[in-house]
């Protein structure tokens, strides 16, 4: 399994000189979720970037990464804004590999729980599933992508039908 990080609301953390939150250039939050867990992960950072600013060029180096690794189960951390356009993305070129997308409505700097309980879902997800497919794990739901949608009202995903 590689875990790769694209950034999103689930890795942002508050500038104090700024008084803004931003997407920083590593796996902090990632990193500190995983220091519990009883295996060792491969974790990759590539993208850092807020959801809404990820553009057809992120895409393409996220699916050359999948493409060349040797892994076949993989979780992208992403921002929950276009989670569904990457998801989509992925849909049309992979039917031979697991992808689970995941991340949070609050930074895990702000609130470790939902972080943390997103991840680890995923992850157990991953390790159970033997289907092939593009997934997306959020607000205790792990469905197909197309089988889950941001509510942007209530501030949650839902399954869909």
């Amino acid at each position: 399994m590689l875990i790769l990080n694209s950034g999103g609301t689930f890795n942002k953390r508050y500038n104090e000189i700024s008084g803004e939150l931003e997407v920083p250039f590593d796996n902090l939050a990632i990193d500190t979720i995983l220091k519990n867990y009883n295996d060792n992960f491969n974790i990759a950072g590539v993208v850092y970037k807020d959801s809404l600013e990820m553009d057809i060029n992120d895409r393409k180096m996220l699916t050359n990464i999948i493409m060349e690794s040797e892994e076949d189960t993989f979780i992208v951390v992403h921002g929950t804004d276009t989670m569904d356009e990457t998801a989509e993305f992925f849909d049309a070129i992979f039917d031979d590999r697991k992808i689970i997308l995941v991340g949070a409505m609050k930074p895990f700097e702000i609130d470790k729980i939902e972080s943390s309980f997103n991840l680890g879902m995923a992850i157990g997800f991953a390790n159970s599933q033997n289907d092939d497919g593009i997934y997306i794990c959020m607000s205790g739901f792990v469905q197909p992508w197309d089988k889950i949608k941001k509510n942007r009202v209530i501030g949650k995903f839902e399954v869909v039908e």
